[in-house]
């Protein structure tokens, strides 16, 4: 599976060692392909040089070093897509979708909260507990 990681996931999983750490590398482990674009990338560099340690900068380094990280992608995409988000995380989804990505996994659920578990142009919004459940629960 493609699966689009938010700025908030990244920086989740550069701050602590905690579950989103854990599902990241579970996630990368199986063989799931980890993509971000440039937009996300900054925003978690920028947030993780404010708010975390010299050793969660380090990780996120690492962390993106693993990724598939791509240009910003504004791709031509169905406004009725992205138009129920505000216009700074539209960026977001649009990029999922032109990569081509199964899932969008974030955990703003302010602003992406009304659209998890709904597939966008085949893009499928997550959180991160979500997205454990969809992909390590036995069928």
């Amino acid at each position: 599976m493609r699966i689009f990681l938010d700025a908030n996931v990244l920086f989740s999983a550069a701050r602590s060692s905690g579950a989103v750490r854990q599902l990241v590398v579970a996630l990368h482990e199986l063989g799931h392909s980890l993509v971000a674009d440039e937009y996300v990338a900054e925003e978690a560099r920028r947030n993780v040089a404010a708010k975390a340690s010299r050793e969660a900068t380090d990780y996120l380094k690492a962390l993106l070093d693993q990724l598939e990280v791509h240009a910003v992608q504004f791709q031509s995409v169905s406004q009725a897509s992205v138009q129920w988000l505000p216009a700074k995380d539209r960026p977001v989804l649009m990029a999922a979708i032109a990569l081509k990505c199964e899932a969008l996994v974030t955990g703003d659920r302010t602003h992406f909260g009304t659209g998890y578990g709904k597939t966008f142009e085949g893009v499928t919004v997550y959180s991160p507990a979500q997205l454990a459940l969809a992909v390590f629960s036995p069928v």
